[in-house]
């Protein structure tokens, strides 16, 4: 329950950050991507204030034996760039690019009331949905298991 709590907080301080920041609203995001227009830096200074808390944050809790909701660290483990992650950062940025959201900035903007990200974020868990049929699909698929090797 503890560590439902503490992701349940983390969530809210950053969907609250995204809302305070500006960073849900689409127009700032599309303004950044915009360098050869009017561009917007602010999303530069929202990424560089993240990436040092970030930085901070894994420097300063690495150093502990354990975190603080959990037994142990739960950190990635795979270093592989494959198709699936070169894919997927392809469809990530091309969302981000023409619509203005990605998953975080979606999610705060649709719980502040925004009907602009409630269907987007719907269309993207719908989109979530989709693959995993898919996914589970190939999976038991004897001729994808075949072209897999």
């Amino acid at each position: 329950m503890r560590a439902l709590l503490s992701a349940f907080f983390a969530g809210l301080l950053f969907g609250t950050g995204l809302l305070l920041s500006g960073m849900a609203d689409p127009a700032n995001v599309l303004g950044f991507l915009d360098v050869a227009g009017a561009w917007n830096p602010t999303l530069a200074f929202v990424m560089a204030g993240g990436l040092s808390v970030t930085f901070l944050g894994y420097r300063l809790g690495l150093k502990r034996p354990a975190p603080l909701c959990d037994d142990r660290f739960r950190l990635p483990t795979s270093v592989a760039i494959d198709a699936r992650l070169i894919g997927g950062a392809a469809v990530f940025g091309l969302g981000w690019g023409l619509a203005g959201y990605c998953p975080g900035p979606a999610f705060a903007a649709a719980g502040g009331g925004f009907t602009e990200a409630i269907v987007f974020a719907a269309a993207m868990v719908a989109g979530m949905g989709l693959w995993r049929l898919v996914a589970l699909r190939l999976a038991s698929c004897p001729i994808a298991a075949r072209l897999r090797g």
